[in-house]
């Protein structure tokens, strides 16, 4: 391997802000922010919006946001077309 060109492997903590689940694990990612965990140690921080804790998929929770005032509206204005 050249040396200086790989970016460095630490442990990274990341914090999924919907369902507030942190995972401590290995990555490369480049984050300026820092967060102390649970154990005492500040490791670098990265916030995610989705993931596996939050994602209705892998939950089995379903979730009806703001996509039913969409299909709704859509329905209203075409949905003559379609009724035929």
């Amino acid at each position: 391997m050249k040396p200086g060109i790989h970016p460095d492997y630490r442990p990274v903590l990341f914090h999924d802000v919907s369902a507030n689940a942190f995972w401590l694990i290995g990555s490369t990612i480049d984050t300026d922010k820092t967060y102390a965990h649970t154990d005492g140690n500040t490791y670098p921080y990265v916030t995610l919006d989705v993931s596996s804790a939050s994602h209705p998929v892998y939950t089995g929770q379903e979730r009806k946001a703001k996509s039913e005032g969409r299909v709704a509206g859509f329905n209203k204005r075409f949905g003559a077309f379609t009724s035929k």
